[in-house]
């Protein structure tokens, strides 16, 4: 990478790892193989990003709707997830990684649910990079949540101390989404990337990404490389940003 394109390093980059499906098809493999094949590349990604000094990475995991797919594949995903965490924490851990969770992981099976726990007990204290898994995650679903929490939490300031109904914000919304303050106030990515052709944001970070750049590629997730991450970040610190301006 060029040294100007290391002067505009994003802050928060979150990824759409789409087309593991597709990657197992071309290769005559079970979907499940596509999704292996596919946590070596995030493994590869999360690596490279936390080398690179990028202090926030997202990744769509397992969205709200991917429990419409077959009970084998997605109890094959989390079976998975378990294994990403058991060979792979300690090295998360030594590189200073800090991991979390946007999403209700709660109803994902227990064993998996254990994984994460620990994951994130251990990494807790970590300062590099933080690293969000969504899981179980919907765009939608989450600002839902956030304005009944928000609902909740303003009646009981009306009821219980005799506060005056204010005006909700925007900071207002933003605090109680996934990425407000229970996961540090994270800020909202400066680019999000999608792999496999599809050019969408499929109920991802919809509030989060209103000026977020977006970078679209062909290559099918499993396929995706750090040299590929790399190039698309280069380009991303070129461009020039207006957020609205002129």
């Amino acid at each position: 990478m060029s040294e100007n394109a290391n002067l505009n390093l994003p802050v928060h980059v979150a990824i759409i790892m789409d087309g593991n499906g597709r990657w197992a098809k071309k290769h005559m493999m079970p979907r499940l193989m596509g999704h292996n094949a596919g946590m070596e590349s995030m493994k590869e990604i999360v690596r490279t990003a936390s080398d690179m000094g990028i202090k926030y990475l997202t990744v769509y995991a397992f969205s709200t709707e991917n429990w419409k797919r077959d009970f084998e594949e997605v109890s094959g995903i989390f079976g998975l997830l378990v294994k990403f965490v058991a060979r792979d924490l300690a090295e998360l851990h030594e590189k200073n990684v800090r991991v979390r969770v946007l999403g209700d992981y709660t109803v994902i099976p227990d064993d998996a649910k254990s994984s994460l726990d620990q994951t994130i007990k251990t990494t807790k204290n970590n300062t590099g990079m933080q690293f969000n898994i969504a899981l179980n995650y919907g765009g939608r679903a989450e600002i839902l949540r956030a304005v009944n929490d928000l609902m909740n939490e303003r009646f009981f300031d009306i009821v219980s101390k005799g506060d005056d109904l204010e005006e909700i914000t925007e900071e207002d919304i933003a605090r109680h989404l996934y990425t407000g303050d229970e996961n540090g106030n994270v800020p909202d990515p400066d680019l999000i990337i999608r792999t496999s052709g599809e050019e969408r944001l499929s109920n991802f970070l919809l509030w989060q990404s209103a000026y977020s750049e977006l970078a679209f590629t062909d290559t099918l997730w499993p396929d995706f490389s750090p040299d590929e991450f790399k190039e698309i970040i280069e380009k991303f610190g070129k461009r020039e940003r207006r957020f609205g301006g002129r």
